[in-house]
């Protein structure tokens, strides 16, 4: 296949349906891949475009009918870019056309197509001192014939920009299918807004998080709270591959901007994690809002939570305090003065008796540490809040909806003290809220009453947004789906979790097979606000190099013996 020259020409095609290819006779089919990211060389503007589909053409049916033998290499030859012939469909997703002619007339000299070809036959951009650079979402289509390229390196700084740009906090997340050259994040637009992480299990979601996560902190994008189920983010996490070994969590990387919470003191210490603090709630800071949010993990009616309210309205934050302590006959007593149902509030004392077994809840709390999270998020530190082994669905519902909603409370206050005063001192810092099984906070039948779908409807209004973590797309809410800002997927298979992620995208349809073709591995389609247009990436690698380009201190690889070591010491601890 020629690298240089062009590879095929637009022989038909529409704005909305895409454009169809004819590839030149010396270009092999077998070289266009899905996601492959092309330049169509128009007229008057340049096109950037996707490879969305790859298809076989033949100019007569005979030809079909008929066949050459496959050993017949002269009659294949001879067909070949004539009789037989690959064809491709394109997206087009932005296009440049200068502003300025004047200094393309031939008048000056020059030529009238600003996009002059090269010694090699490519048309490359050669900017002029009278125009300016600006990427537009398309509205037209290149002609007939037009020449279809490969993109250069070029091509892709122009359009994603680079990592070291001052005006910018552009972060790297991957390369193209097959180039080197890096593709960048915005990372100011990335956290104005909600995002989700989706990809099947097994496809490298926890990798592609920290990687986000990682680069958010390197670059002082926002403050991030993190609640990590499964004590990935935090410190040392094992990794996924035949050969056993760790990966470095973000207090390793960020020592001094970083802080670990523990809801289980013992597994964190297990797992030797230094400088961890314990985490504490007590009952008398759970309201009815959080006992809600975990009804169906707690099997509690609505009958149940309708008599919560009354008791809350008679205990105050005593609540539930009081009526883990009520006999049978206090109960009957109760609600007969206050019309309440026996059986209800004896099954909700019942069943809130679970939370006795969690490591983590007290009577009383001396300590709000809840107030201290803030203050550290307020100071710029990041906050990873571990749950060891309370990592079970009651635990992780209740614990994030009650610190979110004090922290969004919080946030709210801020932001309007912000909006009144404009002065730049009470602007809130961004904060970015990492949740797992995003799903289970976000489905259509809770959303509604859930603080996680409160900040995702809300966008950027009080300086909170989310980053969702899930592999079920299709459960979560079409309305938060469509406010997602971000999207970066991995492999999905399930026909509903991919029409879920192309919710409230416009020209998805064309995207579906891009995304059903991903690798397992490392390989993610990125689309949405922080990206100028749709584009699939081998995913940054998570390694020494990375902690180098990353990190606030040098790192050096343990022996083989201490990575076994402590990857056993891991997955014990999860329980693997």
């Amino acid at each position: 296949m020629k690298l240089d020259g062009p590879l095929g020409s637009v022989i038909q095609g529409s704005l909305t349906g895409g454009l169809e290819v004819r590839l030149h006779p010396d270009v092999s089919v077998e070289d266009m891949r899905v996601g492959k990211f092309l330049v169509v060389q128009g007229v008057r503007s340049r096109f950037f475009c996707m490879l969305t589909d790859v298809a076989l053409g033949i100019a007569n049916q005979r030809i079909i009918a008929n066949p050459p033998s496959w050993e017949d290499t002269f009659l294949r030859e001879i067909l070949a870019g004539g009789g037989t012939y690959g064809t491709i469909n394109l997206a087009p997703m932005l296009m440049f056309t200068p502003e300025s002619e004047e200094s393309f007339s031939p008048t000056n000299g020059k030529s009238a197509n600003p996009f002059v070809p090269s010694a090699t036959g490519l048309a490359s951009f050669q900017p002029q001192t009278n125009t300016t650079m600006e990427l537009l979402p398309v509205k037209t289509i290149p002609s007939h014939f037009s020449q279809v390229y490969e993109a250069s390196e070029e091509d892709f700084r122009r359009v994603f920009g680079w990592e070291d740009d001052p005006q910018r906090k552009n972060f790297s997340i991957g390369k193209p299918l097959d180039m080197e050259v890096p593709v960048c994040l915005d990372l100011n637009r990335f956290v104005e807004r909600s995002n989700g992480v989706f990809g099947k299990s097994g496809t490298g979601k926890s990798f592609l998080t920290r990687l986000l996560l990682a680069g958010t902190i390197r670059k002082n994008a926002a403050v991030n709270l993190i609640f990590d189920m499964h004590s990935e983010y935090g410190w040392e996490a094992v990794s996924e591959g035949k050969q056993m070994s760790t990966v470095k969590g973000l207090k390793q990387l960020f020592p001094s901007l970083v802080e670990v919470y523990t809801l289980d003191p013992e597994s964190t210490k297990r797992r030797g994690v230094p400088h961890a603090q314990e985490l504490y709630l007590s009952y008398d800071q759970i309201e009815v809002e959080d006992i809600k949010l975990c009804s169906r993990d707690l099997g509690l009616s609505e009958a149940s939570l309708d008599n919560a309210n009354i008791l809350y309205a008679e205990f105050g934050k005593s609540w539930i305090l009081q009526l883990i302590n009520m006999t049978n006959e206090e109960i009957k007593s109760f609600c007969e003065e206050k019309r309440g149902h026996q059986g209800s509030i004896t099954a909700l004392q019942r069943k809130l008796l679970r939370l006795e077994n969690l490591k983590y809840m007290r009577a009383a709390c001396p300590h709000n540490y809840v107030s201290q999270m803030l203050r550290s998020l307020e100071a710029g530190k990041n906050i990873v809040v571990e749950f060891g082994s309370q990592s079970n669905m009651l635990s992780y519902m209740l614990v994030t909806n009650m610190i979110t909603r004090r922290i969004h409370q919080h946030y709210v206050t801020k932001a309007e003290k912000f909006l009144q005063t404009k002065n730049p001192n009470d602007r809130p810092t961004q904060l970015m809220i990492t949740i797992e099984e995003a799903h289970r906070f976000l489905d259509p039948a809770t959303v509604q009453s859930t603080i996680f779908g409160t900040i995702a409807r809300e966008m950027r209004k009080y300086f909170v947004t989310l980053l969702v973590v899930d592999q079920r797309p299709s459960g979560i809410d079409n309305e938060v789906m469509s406010q997602i800002g971000t999207r970066i997927t991995a492999l999905l298979n399930d026909e509903k979790d991919i029409d879920a992620i192309f919710t409230g995208v416009s020209g998805g349809g064309a995207l579906r097979s891009v995304l059903a073709k991903l690798d397992s591995k490392q390989q993610a389609l990125i689309l949405g606000h922080a990206v100028p247009m749709p584009v699939v990436v081998r995913t940054r690698p998570y390694d020494t190099i990375f902690y180098e380009e990353i990190g606030e201190t040098a790192w050096e690889e343990k022996p083989d013996e201490e990575v076994f070591a402590a990857a056993e010491l891991a997955k014990a601890d999860l329980g693997f």
